[in-house]
């Protein structure tokens, strides 16, 4: 598998993550991501022995989009203090069902993830266990029943986007979790992380990229408004 590999030098990775394949090995032993760069970067380096690289941030197997991996070490530790920090700026595009009551808005909830299902809900702010969540949304358009918005994350809690878009009444297309009394069978879900912008953890420059979610059904009729 060929991923698109978006920026590249001494330190860091940032490439396109395909919909589907898992950031890192899991249960389902399914080749992940995470496999797959480190044999790339053995072969076209021609590495000898095992190649590092630094996993500071993670997509749900099912979204596509920018992501950043540490090279080295030194890189890798600053940017995760970089995301503890909240100093990532991270956006996605979704497109949901429905039309949102507000143009724009500010989401905060409490959540809790189920290891054993795999599925996160919200629960009240004085569970023990749960975790604050904190997105802002904006609607771009809305289309044959559909909304594009464009979601920027101030928490990067597990499903967050996805718990929190179908909360407000609105879940994305195609999640067979959170929006299984709309989504059908096999339908792909609808998120994408578009951008992912931080300044470069060693020379200290800004960096930012930017990727386009895939031509197809839903994205296709919303393309004229995906800058």
């Amino acid at each position: 598998m060929k991923i698109p590999i978006l920026f590249e030098d001494n330190h860091l990775l940032l490439v396109e993550k395909p919909i589907n394949v898992p950031v890192q090995a899991d249960r389902s032993g399914d080749l992940d991501l995470l496999t797959i760069l480190k044999n790339d970067i053995k072969e076209r380096y021609q590495k000898t022995g095992n190649v590092y690289l630094g996993l500071v941030h993670r997509l749900d197997r099912p979204v596509g989009g920018a992501m950043v991996f540490a090279k080295t070490s030194k890189a890798a530790s600053r940017l995760s203090d970089m995301f503890r920090r909240q100093a990532v700026k991270r956006k996605y595009f979704a497109v949901v069902h429905g039309i949102p009551r507000k143009k724009k808005g500010k989401l905060a909830h409490y959540l809790l993830k189920d290891n054993r299902k795999n599925k996160v809900s919200v629960v009240s702010p004085n569970h023990p266990k749960a975790k604050k969540a904190v997105l802002d949304y904006e609607v771009i358009e809305s289309r044959k029943g559909f909304s594009l918005l464009s979601v920027k994350l101030h928490t990067g809690r597990p499903h967050q986007i996805r718990v929190q878009l179908s909360k407000m009444g609105n879940p994305i297309f195609g999640d067979q979790k959170y929006g299984e009394h709309l989504s059908k069978p096999r339908q792909q879900l609808a998120l994408w992380a578009y951008s992912i912008y931080f300044e470069h953890p060693v020379r200290k420059e800004p960096l930012g990229i930017e990727s386009a979610p895939p031509n197809d059904y839903p994205w296709e009729f919303m393309r004229d408004y995906i800058k």
